[in-house]
């Protein structure tokens, strides 16, 4: 399986947590882009829609049938939803520029931990429980896999992993590592961030045509130019929108991008394939994300400024980590043991998940972010 198979079973997406969505650019003052966040959920609906409509593998078994039996009009609509991964790639770009800023490293460190790790380990603990129950068809991992899994590097490890979301994770924190390193621990500067994308760019594409894996590890080619593009456009935010080489660095980032996810994402048609994606219409999807954050960069969208979008927002990570294994759990008892419809299914499912996250969001990041971001960086309030 290649890293670019996101239609598989194993390959299930989520989104690491972005830091405060908050911008002080060209002197304008402190001001949420609530925009953001709602793009935000729009991408974690994308992502769940093709979770549980979207595809085949253990979703099917909790319908009890193959989703495109269930939703034969949607099924094919919802197999874009994992185009919602490369949207949010494109936001954590954008805002992990914006958080970086200005940071030290210690600063940026505790302020990725802090964010990370709470609902994480949570959402471990819970799945885990759930699917130890005895009336659970699915299996739980072995101790040892589930005390590794808390450390966020099963994948690198090998060891199986709790939550199939958390590959995305190892996606972000090596971002967050290059990122690091080049930016921040020198000091973020218009130049330095200039030649950061510049060099990432270079250096995927040369890893891509090098063939090997340690690289590929490290630069990540096929994900690089969404992180890329979000980090061009957040240098349109900041200096504005008659800046060409921000305008350069977008333009390439959603050029190669949208190669990286038609190349990943589309098939010839096939009788055995769940579902047939057009290389028109991943085009379109990758645009649109590109285009949405556009949006949010050069104010375009700034009159969603409502109040409950940034609700929204704290909710999309602990959503991710919690909504695909235990929705197989929520969807098999509405739908198979209930006897609720599958379009009365579907909405209650995310809505139960979404309860669920803003219980994660309340009673365990609200307390420990803080707390752990002290124990990280104590010189900082």
């Amino acid at each position: 399986m290649t890293a670019t198979e996101l239609t598989s079973g194993a390959r299930v997406a989520t989104a690491a947590p972005a830091p405060s969505i908050r911008t002080r650019s060209r002197g304008s003052g402190a001001s949420r882009l609530r925009a953001l966040d709602g793009l935000r959920l729009l991408a974690a609906l994308m992502v769940a829609a093709y979770h549980y409509g979207g595809r085949g593998g253990e979703i099917a078994g909790a319908w009890g049938a193959s989703p495109a039996r269930e939703f034969p009009t949607m099924a094919p609509l919802f197999a874009y939803g994992c185009l919602g991964v490369q949207i949010f790639f494109v936001i954590s770009g954008f805002v992990i520029c914006l958080s970086g800023w200005g940071r030290t490293l210690r600063a940026f460190v505790a302020s990725r931990i802090s964010r990370l790790y709470p609902a994480y380990w949570a959402a471990i603990l819970i799945v885990t429980a759930a699917f130890a129950l005895p009336w659970v068809a699915y299996k739980a991992l072995a101790p040892s896999e589930v005390l590794t899994n808390l450390t966020m590097l099963q994948q690198p490890l090998g060891v199986n992993r709790v939550l199939g979301v958390c590959w995305t994770l190892w996606a972000e924190m090596r971002f967050y590592a290059l990122f690091a390193v080049c930016v921040v621990l020198p000091g973020a500067t218009r130049g330095r961030v200039v030649l950061f994308c510049a060099g990432w760019t270079l250096a995927a594409a040369l890893a891509q045509a090098a063939h090997q894996p340690f690289l590929n590890v490290v630069l990540m080619p096929e994900y690089a130019p969404f992180f890329i593009g979000g980090v061009g456009l957040y240098l349109l935010h900041r200096y504005g929108a008659r800046d060409p080489v921000a305008w350069a660095i977008v333009l390439l980032s959603w050029l190669i991008g949208q190669h990286y996810a038609v190349a990943g994402l589309w098939h010839a048609p096939s009788a055995d394939a769940f579902s047939y994606r057009s290389t028109a219409g991943i085009i379109a999807v990758v645009t649109l994300g590109f285009a949405l954050v556009a949006a949010v960069a050069l104010g375009g969208l700034h009159r969603l400024n409502w109040r409950w979008l940034t609700v929204a927002g704290a909710l999309t990570y602990p959503f991710y980590l919690v909504h695909e294994h235990l929705g197989w759990v929520v969807i098999g008892a509405l739908h198979r043991d209930a006897g609720l419809p599958s379009y009365a299914t579907l909405p209650l499912t995310v809505a139960l998940m979404l309860a669920l996250a803003w219980a994660l969001h309340r009673w365990v990041e609200r307390p420990l972010t803080p707390a752990l971001k002290r124990a990280v960086d104590p010189r900082r309030p």
